[in-house]
């Protein structure tokens, strides 16, 4: 059996994993009564919300419920000496500021961009002697081309054209992620100055028509439209139109012929890694590292960080106004803000006393679209895939695209729609979207010698399966070995190499990482949960309707990813209210 490989047993794929513990993932200093801020939740992004307050002087304490800092931003070693970026597996989109401001570099990250970048092999006979065909795609344009035409000429002299006018979106759009949407509630009901204060944040909105000009309307479909529309107006090829498709549904549950899934891909490449616009790379360490480096950020300035301490409600005094927490084991910590790392429906519909939120209010929370379509398989493996289109090397060295996001089942855009039309009838995908890599291909620390981590980000798996079916072993497992069959497909001989794999389906991502329905951003990223109106309408400054309890998670704008703009922006929001405050 493909899970069971190399004569590993069942029951190491299902016992309590072994923390990768970085130097900041234990409790910093003794416990205080009281701070200005309590941070819920050791994200990342509560981290940076932790890490900039502590620097603007606001005394700042984060309790996390697991035994390790990151949220999904974790490295955990799940088999003996193969460590894993468990969930999130890729930077990119760490806001630049970011990155300078907490001096992530002196505090230990380390990273491993990648190029090429993307691999899309083909399932085909191969001709004249050679196997079958491949995409491999990078940062040299000319090499791009050359790859591209190999399915169209029209659509290799095209690719540059498009990755101008994407790129172009992405530099307009930008500016909106490092700011709080316009506070459409202060414009209504608020003071003179809280209006005027509200509409100097229209500012970014402007520059982004500035930018666009004349082109505004075609870049509006590309928010607007389905991605298959968009990419049918540029390209003929399927494979390179599926490629490209792949981030456009990535974490979502929505097809490729799905109205809006456009922004979804726009959301994947706003990505700067060293300068080097839209590029993705590996943390050296795994993503925990990422974590590591931002909490020691934070402590280095004086914030205190537990672990291993759930908060069971966030505290109101008689006015109204937020008093700080209590913790599960009974102490009450006082605060004059509290900004939860949490969802927006734990933050809101579990922690949050229901008699101080307003009854529609409640009912919009409840009613956010978290649907997922992800399970996260983790693989560890004794030698590297060895796939028919790109055989490997003599000795199995890693060769280029060992380093990249390969995308199987992904050589047209039918197959992702086919795929996601499964997942609709509450069936997991016959042909499921995979998204598979190997980060010890750049990073031989996280594997034994000669050995890898693999990582699959798969979709589509409906958190409820029909017939009143429940993600039990055996359908963890049936999934897996689908997902398996058709990696042996492209490259024979993977199923003999597994030592062992961790299968997290949407209710395994929700259960461990409090994401709600296993959602990676928290709550859909459609249109109609995004800027204005995320989490929901008039409550997107991170602000709710609770005076001193704030957002700062991926449920909040700019939303998901491992951006960390969402707990810089509300951290900055609690100083100028904090502020505000003073006599």
């Amino acid at each position: 059996m493909a899970a069971g490989g190399r004569g590993v047993s069942r029951a190491l794929l299902t016992s309590p994993c072994l923390a990768w513990r970085g130097v900041h993932s234990e409790a910093q200093g003794r416990l205080k009564p009281e701070y200005d801020a309590v941070v819920i939740g050791a994200g990342h992004n509560g981290l940076v919300a932790a890490a900039y307050l502590q620097r603007l002087g606001v005394s700042t304490v984060v309790f996390e419920r697991r035994h390790v800092v990151g949220g999904a931003a974790v490295t955990e070693e799940i088999v003996p000496g193969f460590k894993f970026s468990r969930a999130s597996y890729l930077l990119s989109l760490l806001r630049p500021q970011i990155y300078t401001d907490l001096e992530l570099k002196k505090h230990g990250l380390r990273l491993h961009l990648r190029n090429p970048y993307s691999f899309t092999p083909m399932l085909e006979e191969g001709t004249g002697g050679k196997g079958p065909r491949s995409l491999l795609l990078g940062t040299d344009m000319a090499e791009n081309q050359k790859q591209i035409s190999q399915f169209s000429r029209k659509d290799a002299q095209a690719f540059p054209r498009y990755e101008a006018f994407m790129n172009r979106l992405a530099a307009a759009i930008e500016p909106l992620l490092d700011a709080a949407p316009v506070d459409l509630a202060a414009f209504r009901r608020g003071s003179l100055l809280q209006r005027l204060r509200s509409l100097s944040s229209l500012k970014p909105l402007l520059q982004a028509g500035q930018v666009l000009g004349a082109q505004l309307p075609q870049y509006y479909q590309v928010l607007t439209a389905p991605i298959t529309k968009v990419l049918d107006q540029w390209f003929e090829s399927e494979p390179l139109k599926a490629t490209l498709a792949t981030d456009a549904v990535i974490g979502a549950m929505t097809s490729p012929c799905t109205p809006g899934s456009g922004y979804v891909l726009l959301h994947h490449v706003m990505g700067d890694l060293e300068g080097m616009q839209g590029a993705w790379g590996y943390v050296q360490g795994g993503m925990g590292a990422l974590s590591d480096a931002i909490a020691s950020s934070a402590t280095a300035h004086g914030a205190n960080i537990f672990t291993e301490k759930t908060v069971a409600k966030v505290q109101v005094g008689s006015g109204g106004r937020v008093q700080g927490v209590v913790l599960q084991d009974g102490t009450e910590v006082r605060s004059k803000a509290v900004l939860s790392n949490a969802s927006p429906q734990i933050t809101f519909l579990k922690l949050t006393p229901q008699e101080w939120l307003p009854e529609e209010f409640i009912k919009k929370i409840s009613q956010l679209d978290t649907q997922s379509p992800v399970t996260k398989i983790n693989v560890a493996v004794d030698r590297l895939p060895s796939f028919l289109a790109a055989p490997n090397a003599p000795g199995g060295r890693p060769l280029p695209h060992h380093q990249c996001s390969i995308h199987l089942n992904c050589e047209d855009t039918l197959r992702l729609h086919r795929a996601y039309e499964d997942a609709m009838d509450g069936l997991p995908s016959h042909r499921p979207m995979i998204e598979l890599c190997i980060p010890s291909s750049l990073d031989p620390t996280l594997a034994p010698p000669g050995c890898h981590v693999v990582s699959l980000f798969t979709q589509y798996t409906p958190y409820a399966l029909a017939g009143g079916k429940v993600w039990d072993e055996q359908e963890r497992n049936a999934y897996a070995d689908k997902v398996f069959d058709c990696i042996e497909d492209y490259a024979p001989g993977f199923k003999g190499s597994v030592v062992a794999r961790d299968i997290l389906t949407p209710p395994d991502l929700e259960r461990i990482f409090g994401l709600p329905g296993g959602n990676i951003f928290h709550c859909s990223m459609a249109l109609d949960q995004l800027y204005f109106a995320r989490p929901v309408p008039l409550h997107s400054s991170y602000r709710c309707p609770l005076q001193g309890l704030y957002l700062c998670g991926s449920g909040a704008h700019p939303g998901g990813g491992v951006m960390g703009a969402a707990g810089r922006n509300a951290a900055h929001m609690v100083f100028r209210d904090l502020k505000s405050m003073r006599p």
